[in-house]
């Protein structure tokens, strides 16, 4: 229990001294180590040896592949085809740019996985558009910022990996698949407050009207970057092959449809790609590694297990269970980012959701949700930081635009949470299995 109290106020102290959240958790794990294992020397094996065996991993795989993926398509023009895309099926809709933002998040998340480079990529391309066009700018950068972390549900999903990791092994295909309702839903709630404002007047008439010709023009231009949706996911549906070598095959589909079919992928920006995957790569591992040696840590003292049954403890009741967690982890969210909060939280909460039968899939959905809000609220808020940059507007600016999208998006939370078959009901379709 020492280590534990060593842990938790080292932890706080890094945090609030501004340490990077990875060191600080692997600081705080080492000094708790000092006081848990006998000697000190043992302490540093068992701290490598944790960091080193987590990583060896054939699901973590999927995650570098992935992150080249994206990279790719946000280099190689393929972003521009998806914005074309979704500017062809909701552009008629009155505050056109604010929905088309939403659409082609979640296409752009969809195929590259990462809220942060959806962010990047859709609000750096619209921005000019809806500044031009008279829109409430940072308006636009809240629904940039809420609708981005959609791809963090929509498959392939790196944080779905991790979760399958930590969870002990939840089919990875399962939660991909159990991922697309919620992932549509958090978009949809952001379009249902742009319709309500749309139907006040708060936006520009300008909407964007597409003779037939003309759509099908866009879509066809378009239908080789989808296609890379119905590949992965039609591949691992099938059985035809697993998460990790679908990653595999997204990053070559990508490389060979910038390369050769778009032809916008030269060796420059080949090169920047694979640079950017390597870092994204490198601080996405490091998380793992040290999160993963906490998690071994919280697991061999008993603490894990200590918090699980007090949360038991607290109520036998699945919803007051469900309510806490969902409160708990969006005061996570606010200062953690996904993949430690991952981390550390699931080996501590899924064992008391299961107790009260909430299942893995469900459970793992949940959180995700979750910790996707998170990383639109400040002070971590990564897509947030992101879409106030590219708009080119300050944070305060940004407040009060997205309570009202940040209230929706728990509504959206709530319904996942209460309503289980938003999650389970398309794997039990379309894999026949929910679990």
């Amino acid at each position: 229990m020492t280590a534990i109290i060593i842990l938790t106020i080292v932890f706080t102290i890094l945090l609030l001294w501004g340490v990077p959240v990875s060191f600080a958790i692997g600081v705080s794990t080492l000094v708790a180590l000092f006081a848990f294992l006998p000697d000190a020397t043992q302490a540093l094996v068992v701290s490598a040896q944790r960091m080193t065996s987590s990583l060896d991993s054939f699901t973590l795989v999927a995650i570098p592949l992935f992150i080249l993926a994206g990279n790719i398509m946000n280099t190689g023009g393929i972003a521009l085809r998806l914005i074309d895309f979704a500017r062809v099926v909701v552009g008629r809709l009155p505050g056109s740019l604010a929905h088309i933002s939403c659409v082609a998040n979640a296409l752009f998340g969809s195929i590259s996985g990462s809220a942060v480079a959806s962010a990047a990529a859709v609000g750096s391309t619209l921005t000019p558009q809806q500044r031009a066009a008279g829109y409430n700018m940072p308006f636009c950068a809240s629904v940039n910022a809420i609708s981005s972390p959609a791809g963090l549900l929509i498959p392939p999903s790196g944080a779905l990996i991790v979760y399958s990791l930590i969870s002990g092994g939840t089919p990875v295909d399962v939660l991909f698949v159990a991922g697309y309702i919620p992932g549509i839903l958090m978009v949809a709630m952001a379009m249902v407050w742009i319709a309500v404002k749309a139907a006040k007047g708060e936006f520009p008439k300008e909407v964007y009207r597409y003779t037939a010709k003309e759509s099908l023009q866009i879509s066809v231009r378009a239908i080789p970057a989808l296609l890379l949706i119905v590949i992965v996911m039609g591949g691992i549906v099938g059985g035809i092959f697993t998460a990790t070598e679908a990653a595999g095959i997204a990053a070559l589909y990508t490389f060979i449809l910038g390369r050769f079919f778009y032809k916008t992928l030269d060796n420059r920006a080949l090169i920047k790609s694979t640079l950017d995957a390597a870092v994204g790569t490198a601080i996405v591992m490091l998380m793992v590694g040290v999160s993963m040696t906490m998690a071994w840590l919280l697991a061999s003292s008993g603490a894990a297990t200590m918090l699980s049954e007090a949360i038991i403890g607290f109520s036998s009741n699945p919803y007051v269970l469900m309510l806490l967690f969902n409160v708990l982890l969006l005061l996570v969210g606010t200062f953690l980012d996904i993949t430690p909060a991952l981390l550390i939280f699931t080996p501590i909460f899924l064992p008391a959701a299961m107790a009260v039968g909430i299942s893995p899939v469900h459970f793992g959905i949940i959180i995700v949700y979750n910790l996707c809000i998170g990383i639109t609220t400040p002070p971590v808020g990564s897509t947030l930081f992101v879409s106030s940059r590219v708009a080119q507007v300050s944070l305060a600016q940004m407040t009060r635009p997205l309570m009202p999208l940040f209230a929706l998006q728990v509504v959206g939370l709530l319904l996942v949470t209460f309503i289980p078959a938003l999650s389970t009901w398309l794997p039990s379709v379309l894999l026949g299995k929910t679990g």
